[in-house]
C-alpha cells in the first residue's frame, strides 16, 4: 500500500514538471531571435521576416524588430508583452497599421516606426498610450498628423518627423506638446503661405522656451523656396498679415501669462530670473544631462527674445508711433485751417465795413461840393 501511494507521489512530482517545462518552452525565445534574460530584451533584428514573432516571453520589456520585411500591424499586435517598454519596427516595409494593433501596451516609452511606408495614422493608434517620452515616425510618407492624436503625446520628449511628406501641421496638436524637448522637421515639403503662420509663432515660442528644432525649409511658393521659415518675416505674408498681427498678440499674452503664472507658483522661493521666460530645468534632463543639483546652482540667464518676434513687435510699435504722429498733424492741420478760415472771414468783414464808411464820406463830401456854389452865387 505504502509502494503505491509513493510512486503516485512521483506520478504526480512528474506530471507538474511536465506542465511547467511546457508552460516554460511555450513562452521561451522565438528561434527567430535572441533573447537576455538580464535585461529582458528579445533581438529579432534582420531576420527576415515577415510578421510579429510568437511565443513572446510576458515579461519582455523590449522588443527589437528592425531590418526585416514586415508590412503591416494587425489589431493587438503585441497582446503576448503588455510590459514592452521599448519597441523598434524601423526600416521594414510597413504600409498599414491596424488603430487597434498598439491596444494593452500601457507601459511604452519609446516607440520608432522610421523608414517604413505609412502615408497616415489613425488618431486612435495611441489611444491607450500615456507613457509615451520618444516617437520616431520619420522617414515615411506622412502627409500629416490627425490633431486628435495631442492627447496621446502629452509626455512627448522628443518628435522625429523629418523626411515625410508634411506641408503644414495641426497647431492644436503642437500645442499639446507641452514637454517636448527636441523636434525633427527637415527634409518636409512645407508650403510656407497663411496656413503656417501658427506653425511660425508656436515655433519661436517653443525656442524660446528651450526648446531644439532642426529646420523648416520651405519649398513653396517659389519666392520662398529654400527659405527657413524662422528667418522670415511676418511682411513678407502679405495676405496673410492681419491674421498674422493678431496671432503675433495672442502669442505674447500667452508668453506673459505664463511668466505671471510663474510667478505667482514660485513667489519669493523662486529665483529672481525665474520671473523672465527661460530655459526649463527639464532641458538638461531631457537630453540626459545628469542631475538637477548642478542645474539648481547654476544661475538661469534670460534667454533672448527671438529676432522675428522682436523685429515683429518693433514694426508694431514703429507703426503705431507713425500712424500717432500723422494723426497729430492732422489734428494740427484742421486747427490750422480752421484758425486761418476764422481770421481771413474776420478781414474780409473789416474790409467790408471799410468800404462802406468810405463810400458814405465820399457822398458827404459830395453834398457838401455842391452846397458851396449854391451859396456863394446867391451871395
Amino acid at each position: 500500500m505504502q509502494v503505491a501511494q509513493r510512486r503516485l507521489a512521483e506520478m504526480r512530482a512528474i506530471l507538474v514538471c511536465a506542465v511547467l517545462s511546457l508552460l516554460s518552452l511555450s513562452h521561451a525565445c522565438p528561434k527567430e531571435c535572441s533573447c537576455n534574460s538580464n535585461t529582458k530584451a528579445v533581438d529579432c533584428r534582420g531576420r527576415g521576416l515577415y510578421d510579429i514573432p510568437r511565443r513572446l516571453h510576458p515579461d519582455t520589456q523590449e522588443l527589437y524588430l528592425q531590418d526585416n520585411r514586415i508590412r503591416g500591424l494587425g489589431s493587438m499586435a503585441f497582446r503576448e508583452i503588455p510590459l514592452v517598454r521599448i519597441l523598434d519596427i524601423s526600416n521594414n516595409s510597413i504600409t498599414t497599421i491596424s488603430p487597434t494593433a498598439l491596444l494593452g501596451l500601457r507601459m511604452l516609452q519609446r516607440l520608432s516606426l522610421a523608414h517604413n511606408n505609412l502615408r497616415e495614422l489613425d488618431k486612435r493608434l495611441l489611444g491607450p498610450i500615456r507613457s509615451l517620452s520618444h516617437l520616431d515616425l520619420s522617414h515615411n510618407s506622412l502627409w500629416g498628423l490627425p490633431g486628435a492624436m495631442g492627447d496621446s503625446l502629452r509626455n512627448l520628449s522628443h518628435l522625429g518627423l523629418a523626411h515625410n511628406r508634411l506641408t503644414r501641421l495641426d497647431r492644436s496638436l503642437l500645442e499639446a506638446l507641452t514637454h517636448l524637448d527636441s523636434l525633427a522637421l527637415r527634409s518636409n515639403p512645407w508650403r510656407c503661405d497663411c496656413q503656417l503662420i501658427g506653425l511660425k509663432l508656436w515655433l519661436e515660442t517653443y525656442l524660446f522656451k528651450g526648446g531644439a528644432v532642426d529646420e523648416v525649409l520651405c519649398s513653396q511658393p517659389e519666392e520662398m523656396k529654400d527659405r527657413d521659415l524662422q528667418k522670415i518675416p511676418y511682411q513678407l505674408f502679405h495676405v496673410c498679415m492681419t491674421t498674422s498681427y493678431h496671432y503675433l498678440f495672442a502669442n505674447i499674452h500667452h508668453l506673459e501669462s505664463e511668466r505671471l503664472l510663474q510667478s505667482h507658483t514660485h513667489g519669493n522661493h523662486a529665483h529672481p530670473s525665474s520671473h523672465a521666460l527661460h530655459v526649463p530645468m527639464a532641458m538638461g534632463e531631457g537630453f540626459g544631462g545628469g542631475g538637477g543639483g548642478g542645474m539648481a546652482e547654476c544661475e538661469t540667464k534670460q534667454k533672448p527674445r527671438p529676432v522675428n518676434l522682436r523685429h515683429a513687435i518693433a514694426t508694431v510699435i514703429i507703426t503705431g508711433v507713425v500712424c500717432g504722429i500723422v494723426c497729430l498733424m492732422m489734428l494740427a492741420a484742421a486747427v490750422y485751417g480752421c484758425a486761418y478760415a476764422a481770421i481771413m472771414a474776420k478781414y474780409q468783414r473789416e474790409l467790408k465795413k471799410n468800404e462802406e464808411l468810405a463810400a458814405a464820406q465820399g457822398a458827404d463830401h459830395a453834398t457838401a461840393d455842391e452846397k458851396e456854389p449854391l451859396e456863394n452865387a446867391i451871395a
